[in-house]
């Protein structure tokens, strides 16, 4: 049975409060399906039973577990390939060259779920830097839910999950096999550092950032919403530095201080009045 209208809309506030993730009207099987196993944990036999105890006697824990239950966790290694290859083949050259006083990059992969993101990342600009040797390089990987981040960081995944987009000779050049799972190897961990950060609030006094992924998050909120993390973004991006967005996302429309760059099939953004190397 499919969660009723005034539960649904309570899950839906509560989650936009939290996280001003929208939750439209038509979602209701998404909430039944992500919260009947928190339900059975907490001893509720239905959904609504569920909302009707948190309503009468709110519970932090509980309700973060809730956020986290209804925030979506897709990821994959390398996703989408294009980014990552403009990564390597454009942007990390570049910025080797624009930055070759300072010998220091950051990176920040905002919204990063279980740590493919980042890590790709990392296998990236490990491969470049190891020809440009005595850069400090600091990757920052961040999420609102804290269940993903403690996966990200123990860096382990099973099968089904090294075989989302991971190559096999990644797979076998960074990973060793625990029993049934893959674990990261620690050269590549150690150069993920990862945050709680809500990307809904004020972000934390995080420093500036030569590369941003913020890829496949947007989707999730308002037209307002994306506007506040856009002000955010241009606060901590580096004025010559790129800004990556999921495929189906834009800045066009919605903040006209970015333009598109684009380096063959992978689109970037970049503050406007820069020069493109």
């Amino acid at each position: 049975m499919t969660v009723g209208a005034a539960d649904f809309d309570w899950i839906a506030q509560l989650v936009w409060q939290r996280s001003a993730i929208v939750l439209e009207k038509g979602k209701e099987y998404l909430v039944e399906s992500r919260l009947a196993p928190l339900a059975r944990k907490t001893g509720a036999e239905t959904v609504s039973e569920f909302v009707t105890r948190l309503i009468a006697k709110p519970d932090s824990s509980l309700i973060s577990e809730v956020i986290d239950a209804m925030t979506t966790n897709e990821t994959s290694w390398f996703r989408d390939h294009y980014p990552f290859q403009a990564l390597q083949s454009h942007v990390l050259p570049e910025l080797t060259r624009n930055r070759g006083r300072q010998r220091t990059l950051r990176v920040w992969s905002a919204g990063c779920s279980s740590g493919q993101e980042p890590y790709s990342i990392a296998m990236v600009v490990q491969d470049h830097f190891a020809l440009h040797p005595g850069w400090a390089v600091d990757i920052i990987g961040s999420d609102l839910s804290d269940v993903m981040l403690e996966k990200a960081r123990n860096a382990r995944y099973g099968q089904l999950e090294v075989n989302r987009g991971l190559p096999v000779a990644m797979l076998v050049r960074h990973f060793e096999r625990l029993g049934t799972e893959w674990q990261l190897r620690p050269e590549i961990r150690r150069m993920v550092d990862f945050r709680s950060i809500n990307l809904a609030q004020r972000i934390p006094e995080i420093g500036t950032f030569d590369i941003i992924f913020l890829r496949n998050v947007l989707i999730y909120f308002d037209a307002d919403t994306k506007r506040g993390i856009f002000e955010q973004v241009k606060r901590v991006l580096r004025p010559d530095g790129y800004l990556f967005l999921g495929g189906a996302e834009t800045t066009l429309n919605v903040d006209p201080d970015f333009e598109p760059v684009m380096y063959d099939r992978a689109t970037c953004y970049r503050l406007r009045g820069r020069e493109v190397s």
